[in-house]
This record gives structure tokens, C-alpha cells and sequence, in this order.
């Protein structure tokens, strides 16, 4: 049994997808602890188990740092990183009963390198990368695994009008180049390369992978960006071997 949770809300497409495959729905507000519980519980119910645990669920806000207002902040963290966390918390008990299961998250190319205009966004993202790195070695004794997904651009809707969140907060300084950013980001929905389904697709080939992988590097796109940051990575390694290599005792 799969579990996931999504921004479409209960009627959307996706929704009357897996209520066609005899699936459930169920509305989650992710950000509230006791609101994932009850969904896991109502999941476990109906199906006996869950196999596998999907944390889709995100939200994008946009804008400098400095133009993000400290509530825009909590709003970004808990949508990408709290949320998945109540939901796997909630979740972690059912799979370790079981002794088997897989934690899937979606973090983000932009966890992998930050992008300017994005960095709450970036923050989310690579903090969930950091939990779920961790968590994959505190639930491994149980039979739990877990993949760190990072797409690259993907026609969803989180590029949409509706889905995009703006800064509250307007520094001159930025105004220039925020405006610039709003209006590429506004020209972006529906022209990303990739394919949504097909990495839905991929999704169910890892999860019937065993084991599977801890990382899935997801698109061509982020590939590239990928292996970018191992190159900088490199770089900045060698730069200054000699400094890091020289800071330990002496006795």
C-alpha cells in the first residue's frame, strides 16, 4: 500500500485517478502533527499496512532573503520540511511493526545548489535532504528504507500563479532584479521539460527496487547540477587540503 499526501485538493484529477484504481483519498493538512495521524490511521484501516510513504507535498515560495518576511519563512519550513516529517512520524510506527517499508521524499534541484530568488525555498529543500539522509540510518535496523528524490524543472503546478508565493516585504535594492525574477518565474509554468508522469512512473520502479537506491537524481536537468556541485565540491576540497588536514591535535 502506497500513502502519499498532495496540494491538489479532493477532487482534483490526481485524486479521482486513485479512487479509480481503488485507492482513498484522504485530506491532510501536513503542518498539523495530529491532522497526519489521523489520516495514517484512517490509511491503515482501510488498507492493513503501508508500504510505502510518498511525502509530495511542498509549496514554493519566491523572493531574496531579505524580502521574505519572518511568517513567509515558517510558512516555507513547515511546508517542506516539518510537514513530511509529522507525516513520517506519524507513519514510521505502522512500517516498523512490519518490519519493511519506504520512505520517499521530493526535495528539489534547488536542495542540491541553491538558486538566487529561492533561498527559503532552497532551505526547505536541502534541510529535508539533510533529515532524510540521517533518518535512512536510524530506520535501516527495521527493514525501512528510504529515497532522497531530487527532480529538476517539472510541469506541475507549482510554477502556477495559483501555486507561487511572492515576498511581502520590498527592499529597493532588490526591486529591479525582484521584478525581473517575478516575471521569468511567471513565464515558466507549462514550459518545463519534464514530465510529471514519467517521474511518477520512475517513482514506482524504485519503490519496486530492492533495496532501493538512497538518491534518485531526477532528470537530465539536474544531472547536470549534480554533478556540477561535485565538481565545486572538488574545487573547494583542494583548495584548501592542505588547511583542513592541518586542524587536528598535535599530540
Amino acid at each position: 500500500m502506497v500513502f502519499g499526501e498532495q496540494r491538489q485538493p479532493a477532487d482534483s484529477e490526481h485524486a479521482r485517478l486513485a479512487v479509480a484504481a481503488d485507492g482513498e483519498v484522504v485530506a491532510v493538512f501536513v503542518g498539523d502533527a495530529a491532522d497526519a495521524s489521523i489520516a495514517v490511521e484512517a490509511a491503515v484501516e482501510r488498507f492493513g499496512r503501508i508500504d510505502v510513504l510518498v511525502n509530495s507535498a511542498g509549496a514554493s515560495f519566491k523572493g531574496f532573503f531579505e524580502e521574505m518576511s519572518p511568517e513567509q519563512v515558517d510558512r516555507q519550513l513547515a511546508a517542506n520540511l516539518v510537514g513530511p516529517m509529522n507525516v513520517t512520524r506519524a507513519v514510521l510506527p505502522v512500517m516498523r511493526r512490519q518490519r519493511s517499508g519506504h520512505v520517499i521524499a521530493i526535495s528539489s534541484g534547488a536542495g542540491l545548489i541553491g538558486f538566487e530568488y529561492s533561498s527559503v525555498y532552497a532551505a526547505s529543500k536541502a534541510g529535508l535532504a539533510g533529515w532524510m539522509s540521517a533518518l535512512s540510518a536510524e530506520v535501516a535496523p527495521f527493514g525501512i528504507h528510504t529515497t532522497m528524490v531530487y527532480p529538476g524543472f517539472f510541469r506541475t503546478g507549482l510554477a502556477s500563479a495559483a501555486s507561487l508565493v511572492w515576498p511581502e516585504v520590498s527592499v529597493d535594492d532588490y526591486a529591479e532584479r525582484s521584478a525581473a525574477q517575478r516575471v521569468w518565474w511567471e513565464s515558466q509554468d507549462g514550459q518545463q521539460v519534464g514530465d510529471p508522469y514519467k517521474l511518477a512512473a520512475a517513482l514506482v520502479t524504485i519503490a519496486e527496487e530492492d533495496p532501493p537506491p538512497r538518491r534518485l537524481i531526477a532528470g537530465a536537468d539536474v544531472i547536470a547540477l549534480a554533478e556540477r556541485k561535485i565538481a565545486e565540491l572538488q574545487v573547494d576540497i583542494a583548495a584548501h587540503r592542505s588547511l583542513s588536514e592541518s586542524l587536528t591535535f598535535d599530540d
